[in-house]
């Protein structure tokens, strides 16, 4: 039956390998449903609703993409836009979360429109090969950045200035001492990690995570589950539809601000996905576009799935949820299917009653595995040819921005960006589909209202 619903078959795998996939990718993001209440609180939301608002949110969209859409992704609250809705919209912007809630329901119903009106699958149509493959490339980047720096192997050391006052500029990230348990344990990690992967070990991630785990218990880095405080079931009553439409629009700030700040999002959360499936899918096959730029059936009902679930998540208590760039470590693993993803959200159920367990996996048996799914990403590099200017400036501000900027969309607005410029003063511009000119320039006027703003 399994077989027949998702094509496992078809797409040359097994039960088995699905469902431990799903596992893996579970393990290896399962810090959000702790980190998005633990963001989101520092607005004054309920904590506790807000874990269960993560892991309903995240259950309720990895489910919708593996049976409606039957491919290997899975979803939960952003992070950069979670940050976004807590420091910016609450706090320099002096939103209520409740205004801030009702920004993102307004973000989820555009972005359901902007994918039945076939915009995002003409957006995706209209980005080069070329570009896709670097899109692919800096995500890979990305991941082992977020894993590097997860892993605490890189610190960042601050010059005193003006009387000792410290200047962002002079933030310099440099080599951690190998100085504390945590650090250690990374890197015990990463030499487990290396040694599976090397030797072709199946399930060799979620083997490392055992393991690391395992040996983080002896070394005193790990504790054993805690269940005497824990509340099983915590109330979402709090953050459930506490949307508050009509403060937002009557709100200080004026709507043009209000519209600003909606762009903002929709622009995050649209790039953010569109980078994920690119870079994701084309290295695995799981999205395979034609040469003529036509997508396939399951990219569009993912998009589907993936603008829809944002909106649920703002009915439940919770900033935009998105497609999680972590799904690649089950898609290395062998997922490519919607069991996957579907084990994933059986996961993300099981966690509101098991949140003690889910804990004691550490940050630094996770990150080795985020490392070496940016290994499995950056040969599209070879892809790329260099020789030509008009596709290396825009290929490599997109690869470097991504890690630099902790952001897929602002690498693809660099690359953008740059790819319109150095065609038009080739006399190329003609090459260039329009669906670039124009995000080209709600790029340009989302950077000069970040400037002024």
């Amino acid at each position: 039956m399994l077989n027949k619903i998702f094509k496992l078959k078809q797409n040359k795998t097994t039960v088995a390998t699905e469902l431990l996939a799903g596992l893996t990718t579970f393990m290896a993001m399962s810090y959000i449903i702790f980190i998005n209440p633990a963001i989101l609180s520092e607005t004054g939301m309920d904590y506790n609703s807000v874990y269960v608002a993560t892991i309903l949110a995240s259950m309720i969209g990895t489910f919708l993409l593996g049976v409606i859409a039957n491919v290997p992704y899975v979803q939960s609250a952003g992070l950069g836009l979670n940050a976004l809705f807590t420091y910016t919209i609450c706090g320099a912007m002096g939103f209520t979360w409740q205004q801030a809630l009702a920004m993102v329901f307004i973000c989820g119903v555009i972005n359901v429109l902007i994918t039945l009106t076939s915009v995002r699958k003409k957006v995706i149509k209209a980005i080069p090969s070329f570009m896709q493959d670097a899109i692919t490339v800096g995500i890979g980047l990305f991941i082992t950045y977020i894993g590097v720096k997860s892993a605490g192997l890189i610190e960042f050391s601050v010059s005193l200035v003006n009387n000792g006052i410290a200047a962002a500029a002079d933030v310099v990230p440099q080599l951690a001492t190998f100085s504390t348990k945590d650090i250690i344990l990374a890197v015990i990690g990463i030499v487990i990690t290396a040694i599976l992967v090397s030797k072709k070990v199946k399930n060799s991630y979620l083997l490392s995570i055992v393991i690391t785990t395992i040996i983080g218990l002896f070394m005193g880095v790990v504790d054993l589950p805690n269940f005497s405080n824990y509340s099983f079931i915590p109330s979402i009553k709090p953050t459930f539809l506490q949307l508050d439409f009509q403060g937002l629009f009557t709100a200080k700030a004026g709507i043009i601000v209000v519209i600003m700040t909606i762009f903002t999002l929709v622009i995050s959360d649209l790039f953010d996905t569109i980078g994920t499936f690119i870079g994701t899918g084309k290295e695995s096959g799981i999205f395979k576009i034609d040469d003529d730029g036509n997508m396939p059936k399951n990219l569009e009902r993912a998009l589907i799935c993936d603008s829809s679930t944002t909106i649920v998540g703002s009915l439940l208590g919770t900033s935009n949820v998105t497609t999680y760039v972590e799904s690649s470590v089950g898609i290395e693993a062998g997922g490519r299917t919607g069991l996957t993803a579907v084990s994933a959200a059986i996961c993300f159920g099981l966690s509101i009653f098991l949140a003690p367990i889910v804990a004691c996996v550490p940050m630094a048996a996770i990150a080795p595995i985020l490392i070496f799914v940016g290994l499995s990403m950056v040969d599209n590099i070879v892809n790329i040819n260099w020789k030509n200017t008009l596709m290396a400036i825009p290929a490599f501000f997109i690869i470097i921005m991504m890690p630099l900027s902790y952001s897929i969309t602002t690498g693809i607005q660099f690359g953008f960006i740059l790819y319109a410029i150095v065609n038009l003063v080739n006399k190329k511009g003609k090459e260039v589909s329009p669906i670039i000119y124009i995000f080209v320039i709600l790029f340009i006027i989302d950077f000069i209202y970040k400037a002024i703003g």
